[in-house]
């Protein structure tokens, strides 16, 4: 067999796998371009440093104390040590998060518990994620 024979082919293949790649073909709409990915709300720092002891309070329930954690005077996540008695499921208490949005309180498996806006010097005040209303003060 001639080699240029055998050599066409190899080439009628390379042209064709070199088409498969091409998204300007007719009939094949190009694939959109990707959107952005939106990570939520831009971090920020608190109006006040979030580090140290808290009281914690629920209308109509009982307060507690808690302990903010921050790595950093003007932090936007840290730790949060709670102390006995703290109302509905606020005792599994365990990282904060200070957004745009607002302030943050998440349990151990990382599930947001509320979202409390600033309300005055060294206050914030909020709603659980079944609504109750809640509120953070020094």
């Amino acid at each position: 067999m001639d080699i240029r024979l055998a050599a066409v082919p190899i080439i009628v293949c390379a042209v064709l796998l070199a088409a498969c790649s091409n998204s300007d073909r007719i009939g094949v709409a190009a694939a959109p371009a990707a959107a952005p990915v939106s990570s939520g709300p831009r971090t920020t720092a608190p109006p006040v440093s979030l580090a140290g002891r808290w009281t914690f309070s629920a209308t109509g329930s009982s307060s507690c104390a808690m302990t903010f954690g921050a790595t950093q005077q003007d932090s936007t996540d840290g730790t949060i040590a709670p102390g006995r008695g703290c109302p509905f499921n606020f005792f599994t208490s365990r990282r904060w998060t200070y957004t745009e949005a607002g302030l943050t309180i998440r349990d151990h498996t990382a599930q947001s518990l509320a979202l409390l806006a600033p309300a005055g010097p060294n206050r914030f005040e909020g709603e659980t994620d079944s609504g109750q209303e809640v509120a953070l003060s020094r």
